[in-house]
């Protein structure tokens, strides 16, 4: 028999909770450590959608990477996604800073086929990102690259005409590290949820910064985390949620 422990107990061992930024609020989130566990939904974010779909297959346990209650609550309403989870008795763990500090960025690099060569920056004592090598490239073609190998449905990034040899990377919302890129002697660096000022001050310095999305950055977390808890427990089911992603619409 499995319980929600044990799959605590291996996320930890995986990504230590005690290694969350002191705003978080990864671990049990919601249900009883006790409890046996069949059936298990993965997603990134856990929506309205992901919610009915752990309801409505049975599951005993949803795993995100972003927390379901992240900032303090005085009400929980029904028709939420928490209040759904709650009186459907799905419990919930989430794995964040922590998963992003001890996973999400060798992933990252992985998929980009960069090789990591020191922190991008150490904030609390907790390493950020990566400084990586690259074989020459073009920002183009890095971006391009970075599209294909995240399943973006699109990218957006500074250009340069300078060639790309070493690149910074840094999942999720990273935009306030360009600077650290920048002073490290970076031809580049991917991430997320950049702002316009961010965008300015890299054409500014010539850097090539390529915006990926936070949501493409991070999703690698839900087959990473299947694949890793599936050879550890082989009688629960894990699935990735079919409801699991980017609620964003393009126009192209």
């Amino acid at each position: 028999m499995t319980t929600i422990k044990d799959i605590y107990n291996c996320l930890d061992e995986l990504a230590p909770f005690s290694l969350q930024e002191s705003y978080d609020n990864s671990g049990l989130i919601i249900g009883n450590m006790s409890r046996e566990v069949t059936k298990v939904v993965i997603a990134l974010d856990i929506t309205t959608d992901t919610a009915n779909e752990a309801v409505l297959s049975d599951a005993e346990l949803v795993i995100t990477h972003h927390p379901v209650i992240f900032s303090p609550l005085k009400r929980i309403d029904t028709a939420t996604p928490l209040g759904m989870l709650l009186t459907n008795n799905v419990a919930v763990i989430s794995s964040h800073t922590n998963f992003d500090s001890a996973v999400m960025n060798d992933i990252l690099c992985e998929k980009l086929s960069l090789t990591p060569k020191a922190p991008l920056c150490t904030e609390n004592g907790t390493d950020i990102g990566f400084v990586c090598g690259c074989e020459k490239t073009s920002a183009k073609e890095l971006a391009k690259r970075a599209k294909e190998a995240l399943g973006c449905v699109s990218v957006r990034y500074v250009n340069t005409d300078k060639a790309v040899e070493r690149v910074a990377v840094c999942s999720g919302s990273g935009g306030s590290f360009l600077h650290n890129a920048i002073s490290l002697k970076c031809d580049a660096y991917i991430t997320g949820d950049v702002k316009h000022d961010v965008f300015i001050d890299a054409f500014n310095n010539d850097i090539a910064l390529i915006d990926a999305g936070h949501f493409y950055t991070e999703n690698i977390f839900c087959e990473y985390v299947k694949e890793y808890l599936q050879k550890k427990f082989a009688d629960v089911e894990f699935a990735v949620a079919k409801s699991n992603r980017d609620v964003t619409d393009y126009e192209i």
